[in-house]
């Protein structure tokens, strides 16, 4: 029996002797209402493939109740076949996503809209609301391009590729704003500033610079002050339902077990901001230190001190702060592996599987604390549903850490072992050197053995550059290594604790269809699988390497294998006859071994003169 005919006896239950005024279908429930003061209600309730029929009667006043029943029962019995078409009756009446029907007119403006994880936003919202209002993207010229230009170039980028083949009318939606975070005012026009404050209702603040090396008067401008700025602009919005504030996870360095709430920050955000303002630029960068500690650097000092200002607002319009930890690729959503630049560990895995980075200082027992970017964006967007659909505001700023800890654990070595594994299947073009590295927790091992794995191949490299003519790089890219290991030491030497139960329990508030729309799920992959992907994404969107070129560096990662092998044995050899030619104890040894060997190869001489 086909789908349509069962639905088709379902509503039109005329041998029972009813007859029908009105039939409506909400949800997976079918209500029928009679002329006689009858209802009969069907629930057909399906999870995981089990299936409960509940039936309900009411018989108010009918007449010839025990006939009626009769009918009805031998009604029933006659579908039992629904039960084995319960997976085509759930695709016929499938459930609505209740997240994007809230988000059915919503205007939203974004901040950081251009970046990582800003283009994933806007990618979901356009694809999974489809019927949300207009995305004002606050976006600078740059590179001699306004920002329509910026924005049509954007929009070709492989993150959007599915809206452009399915829903490409959906560019129109989004709405470049003139302005840049580090100006007073946003550097908005007054007109539209007018219009962000008249229609506008959802803000998701994402802005930020991620330069753990930047000094601190930059980054209060853009992690403080810009946040700031947004606020200022969020007290106009006449119709804002949410403010959601992007922080980060490891702005936690003097707190043990960093918990879903706002701390008080190590200083008063204002103090900080004034004190920057007229003490000159030297003494700032003397006084740094002092300033930030305990924080390790700048980055995670601001967005600590940003966190305040955001908490402070709470009085006045409803805020929540989302902290993810390490952002990494594309778990699935827009495309599995989607990446756009090397921050962090999709850096260290490029350098890595070129054979730039061979040693590295981290504990390798410490856990990763990761989060990819689909995953993050999900719960950005369940997040401002939430809270901006509350009908109360919280009483306390809901805060949200958006990390693995809790549900799935893995520490670096895993991720070393597993990644070495992965790299091997899928080489970088133009590998330097075999991809063999390791990690050490001592810092002074890390130390020595970066002279000879870093230092020396690249002084020897660029010698023969020199040589042939050929530009020199290779000590360049080794001191940006050193210095940006230097700065990740802090991040992946210590053990990070946080709590993260408000993010899990994100779920229990969805329902089938927005729990597979909005997928927060960890274990969607395997690691490995998970990251044979962020391994193909980071070669083809980050290094531009074409897929087909992959069976030629299989090839060129052999080759280097040798010669790895060979400058290994070579290395000791020569290493040897250093310590033989200065050593007595290594000579003495040398000749014990080789006498010993000898008196064995002559008793089995003997033996064979013998037989």
């Amino acid at each position: 029996m086909r789908t349509e005919e069962v639905c088709s006896h379902l509503l039109n239950i005329r041998n029972s002797g009813y007859s029908s005024d009105d039939v409506t279908v909400k949800d997976t429930t079918i209500r029928k209402q009679t002329r006689q003061r009858c209802v009969i209600i069907f629930h057909i309730i399906g999870h995981s493939g089990n299936v409960v029929v509940k039936q309900t009667v009411l018989l108010a006043d009918a007449k010839e109740p025990v006939e009626r029943l009769k009918l009805l029962f031998t009604s029933l019995l006659s579908h039992v076949s629904l039960i084995f078409l319960l997976p085509q009756l759930k695709n016929t009446m499938e459930e609505k996503s209740v997240i994007a029907e809230w988000y059915e007119g919503q205007n939203i403006f974004i901040t950081g809209g251009t970046g990582f994880m800003g283009k994933v936003l806007v990618e979901k919202l356009l694809y999974a609301c489809s019927d949300v209002g207009s995305l004002y993207i606050l976006m600078r010229p740059k590179r001699g391009k306004s920002v329509q230009e910026r924005l049509k170039d954007i929009w070709e980028l492989p993150v959007f590729e599915r809206l452009r083949s399915t829903k490409p009318h959906l560019f129109n939606k989004i709405v470049p704003i003139e302005g840049e975070i580090t100006m007073e005012g946003l550097g908005i026009t007054p007109e539209d500033r007018k219009m962000l404050a008249q229609n506008t209702t959802i803000v998701f603040h994402c802005a930020a610079t991620l330069r753990l090396e930047a000094q601190l008067r930059e980054s209060l401008d853009m992690n403080t002050v810009g946040t700031q700025r947004v606020l200022a602009l969020a007290r106009e919005m006449k119709k804002l339902k949410v403010f959601i504030h992007l922080s980060t996870a490891f702005c936690s360095a003097d707190i043990d077990v960093f918990e879903e709430k706002a701390y008080d920050s190590p200083a008063d955000p204002i103090d900080v901001i004034n004190t920057a303002k007229w003490m000159p630029p030297q003494a700032l960068v003397k006084a740094t230190p002092d300033i930030i500690h305990p924080h390790p650097n700048t980055y995670t000092f601001t967005k600590r001190l940003a966190e305040t200002l955001v908490a402070k607002e709470a009085k006045s319009m409803t805020v929540a702060i989302v902290r993810p930890s390490i952002v990494t690729p594309a778990v699935s959503d827009p495309i599995p592996g989607w990446v756009d630049n090397l921050n962090g560990p999709v850096g260290v895995l490029v350098a890595a599987g070129k054979g730039v980075l061979r040693v590295m200082h981290c504990n390798g027992d410490n856990s990763a604390h990761t989060v990819p970017v689909d995953i993050a964006i999900n719960a950005i967007i369940v997040i401002a549903w939430k809270w901006g659909s509350a009908e109360k505001q919280p009483q306390e700023v809901p805060v949200y850490n958006l990390t693995n800890d809790g549900t799935l654990k893995f520490t670096w070595f895993n991720v070393l072992e597993t990644g070495k594994k992965v790299g091997y299947q899928y080489p970088f073009e133009m590998q330097v050197w075999y991809p063999n590295g390791t990690i050490t927790k001592n810092y002074w091992v890390y130390f020595i053995w970066s002279i000879f794995t870093h230092w020396l191949p690249a002084v020897l490299i660029d010698l023969l550059m020199f040589i042939f003519w050929q530009p020199r790089f290779m000590i360049r890219v080794q001191k940006k290594i050193y210095h940006g290991l230097e700065l990740l030491q802090f991040f992946t030497t210590r053990e990070w604790m946080f709590q993260s139960q408000n993010f899990f329990n994100l779920v229990n508030d969805l329902n089938p269809k927005d729990k597979q729309t909005f997928s927060m799920d960890f274990h969607q992959r395997t690691v490995e699988n998970y990251l044979t992907y962020c391994v193909l994404g980071a070669r083809q969107y980050c290094m531009k390497e074409n897929p087909k070129s992959l069976w030629r560096c299989r090839i060129q990662l052999k080759v280097l294998y040798v010669v790895d092998t060979l400058f290994k044995l070579l290395l000791l050899y020569g290493f040897f006859c250093l310590a033989w030619s200065c050593s007595d104890t290594v000579k003495y040894i040398t000749n014990f071994i080789k006498d010993f060997i000898n008196g064995l190869i002559g008793v089995e001489n003997v033996g064979l003169n013998k037989a």
